[in-house]
């Protein structure tokens, strides 16, 4: 998906040479703009398989740094490579993904450079979330950032581009109102219920899972006068840290058939890789409830809850997607922030891409120091064996600095006499300028 024309500067044409000795940017991948939700499923990278994916993703030929950035709404890859070419890293993507070439195509985006910059910089500042300006996105950038680290592959590139990124989120928190109002998929989700339950104080959630969206969720219930919260999670224990905070029950996982009946409002978010909740045991907790209402908020990427049970009678099923309605009321109160954030954004990302290139040009100039200074040496040793054989000291001298002088001179002499020769009075004019040399005719103008 392309860019909005607001987040490339106005200097882009400047930003967009970029030296031949580095590598190439790229951020590579789909999310919740590009790709349904049952193809992001399929492209979510567990947990436990960050490390192995980092690892064979850097084993790619062109690549020589990596980071994997994976969660319900997005699977995006960012790596510093030897060629601008993404073929190879859309490859990768079909083969881990299990998609293939032809399925994933038609949902992967790719930028280079400057864009890759500013995307991952509007994505961790909350600018490119499906809840304009959530906060729990930059804790899962640090989280891809800390995982790439311990792979190892990390570099001279990603390294501190990841650390510029952190401080633009924090920037852009500081100085806008992206975050003034406690807007998230979970509280979409909280929000959504008390449109079905018009008097919480009556009625039971159970959340399933403990991480940082069923964490949101619970405290936004509780606000909102939820009357009973149960919490169940895989291992019971972080489940009771949560209710320690917030109140409720903790149970297990197991629980949940003979607990389900109770719950009026079902909000699911875990990492498992297939659903937790069927068809056949909502059904069951129906007719123990008496056929009574039941909401279902599922936001869990691969899906906690059966598509089937939705139609059930009388269960309201949401997913993600669905939520779309209620988070696009609250992405229209933050639109004034968005737009003081992307100007940030596109000025640091501008600000990082000039550093990176002065990287590359002190590189270049320490390169070529060294060079001269190891031709300096090799004919001050020549000059010194000269004059302890006897030889004129003058004329030592004289050749040593007519000798030194040839060798600085020959290389750019070639090339300027190449680009003559081709009529390149461009590279002639760039030329004159590095060498400090004055234009013929305009001494006389001092």
């Amino acid at each position: 998906m392309a860019l909005p024309a607001t987040v490339i500067p106005a200097t882009a044409r400047e930003c967009l040479w970029y030296p031949h000795w580095r590598m190439t940017l790229i951020a590579l991948g789909l999310n919740h703009h590009t790709a349904p939700v049952d193809v992001r499923e399929r492209a979510a990278i567990a947990d436990d398989q960050l490390d192995q994916a980092l690892r064979e993703l850097q084993g790619v030929e062109v690549v020589k740094e990596a980071a994997i950035v994976s969660t319900c709404n997005r699977t995006e890859i960012y790596c510093g490579v030897k060629s601008p070419d993404p073929a190879a890293l859309q490859a990768w993507m079909s083969d881990w993904t299990g998609l293939g070439d032809s399925a994933a195509a038609p949902y992967l985006f790719h930028h280079a450079d400057l864009n890759a910059v500013t995307h991952l910089m509007r994505v961790a500042s909350g600018l490119d979330s499906l809840v304009l300006g959530e906060p729990q996105i930059l804790g899962q950038i640090k989280r891809a950032y800390r995982e790439a680290a311990t792979a190892g592959t990390l570099g001279s590139e990603l390294s501190p581009l990841f650390q510029t990124v952190f401080s633009v989120a924090k920037q852009v928190r500081t100085e806008t109102a992206i975050g003034a109002n406690p807007v998230s998929v979970a509280f979409a989700a909280v929000s959504l219920a008390r449109q079905i339950f018009a008097d919480f104080s009556r009625h039971t959630a159970l959340l399933i899972g403990a991480g940082e969206t069923v964490q949101l969720a619970a405290r936004h219930l509780r606000s909102a006068g939820i009357g009973h919260l149960l919490i169940a999670n895989r291992t019971v224990e972080r489940a009771s840290e949560l209710t320690a905070e917030v109140g409720g029950e903790a149970i297990a996982l197991g629980d949940i058939p003979e607990r389900l009946h109770e719950a009026d409002l079902v909000i699911s978010s875990t990492a498992a890789p297939l659903p937790i909740l069927g068809k056949g045991t909502v059904n069951r907790a129906l007719k123990r409830r008496k056929q009574r209402t039941m909401l279902f908020v599922d936001i869990a990427v691969p899906r906690d809850i059966e598509p089937e049970v939705g139609e059930l009678d009388p269960v309201f099923l949401y997913t993600v997607d669905d939520l779309s309605s209620v988070i696009e009321e609250n992405r229209q109160s933050r639109e004034a922030a968005a737009t003081e954030a992307e100007e940030i954004v596109r000025h640091q990302a501008a600000r990082f891409m000039q550093r990176l290139q002065s990287l590359g040009a002190t590189d270049l100039i320490r390169e070529y120091r060294d060079s001269v200074d190891a031709e300096r040496l090799k004919m001050l040793a020549k000059a010194r064996k000269q004059l302890h054989a006897g030889q004129d000291a003058e004329r030592v001298l004289e050749q040593l600095a007519h000798g030194l002088a040839n060798k600085l001179m020959h290389g750019p002499t070639s090339q300027l006499r190449d680009a003559a020769e081709k009529g390149d009075t461009d590279t002639l004019t760039k030329a004159r300028r590095i060498l400090g040399l004055t234009p013929r005719g305009s001494a006389h103008l001092k």
